[in-house]
């Protein structure tokens, strides 16, 4: 899979996407992430990209030329790519991102990802290019870049080759509707605290049993609202 990434801070996207997994999965060719700097497509000598926006306000916005022509640079170099691609602008005003948005995008063949500073970008190049807007939550940030980060991420870990195994994002915390039940590693004792005894009983059974009885109470005092959508299923 390739993610394909429209930013002014690319720096930023590579340090943070090329550690740990998502790293470790770019070295083995899993996926494929580009970062691409917006300034070096503005047209202006001074590799300006952004400008003070009609009718007034403040701040800057996002100019849609340099935007275009980063976005036209990686359709001409991502040319071979035969699968679906989407292309999707990380905005406060976009859908809240979720383990259900993920695994949709996760079925694409190529992402390509805007990001977003100062206070936005122009329309019309939302209007022109942008499949679809995303957001992580209900606040503001300085840019999308964290954001995409985790877009790349949350998309990245369903995708084969990224993970050990599938077993390794399908049963676990949010996937199933239920958040994760307690874990426990040794020491088997810690400050006067024990495994409870299920876990070391060898009975696989009555382990998958007590694990799902801690998830859906879990789930049930922490996250309400997963809690109403599991009991509807």
């Amino acid at each position: 899979m390739i993610f394909d990434i429209m930013t002014l801070f690319p720096e930023l996207v590579d340090y943070v996407l090329g550690e740990s997994v998502i790293g470790r999965a770019q070295k083995s060719g899993a996926i494929e992430v580009a970062c691409h700097n917006i300034r070096d497509y503005s047209e202006d000598k001074h590799r300006r990209v952004d400008d003070t926006p009609y009718g007034g306000g403040k701040g800057m916005l996002m100019m849609a030329p340099p935007i275009y022509n980063c976005y036209e640079a990686i359709l001409n170099k991502r040319k071979d790519v035969v699968g679906k691609r989407k292309v999707i602008y990380m905005s406060p005003a976009g859908k809240l991102l979720n383990q259900t948005i993920a695994e949709e995008l996760s079925e694409c063949e190529h992402l390509v990802i805007l990001c977003g500073h100062y206070e936005g970008v122009d329309r019309r190049i939302i209007d022109e290019i942008v499949d679809e807007e995303i957001s992580i939550g209900d606040y503001v940030l300085t840019g999308g870049e964290i954001p995409a980060c985790i877009l790349v991420d949350s998309v990245s870990r369903l995708v084969d080759g990224v993970l050990s195994a599938p077993e390794c994002y399908l049963d676990e915390s949010i996937t199933g509707g239920l958040l994760e039940y307690p874990q426990y590693t040794r020491p088997y004792e810690f400050h006067g605290i024990k495994v409870p005894d299920v876990l070391i009983s060898g009975h696989h059974e009555n382990i998958d049993k007590w694990r799902k009885e801690r998830s859906i109470e879990i789930t049930k005092e922490k996250r309400p609202d997963l809690y109403e959508k599991y009991e509807r299923r």
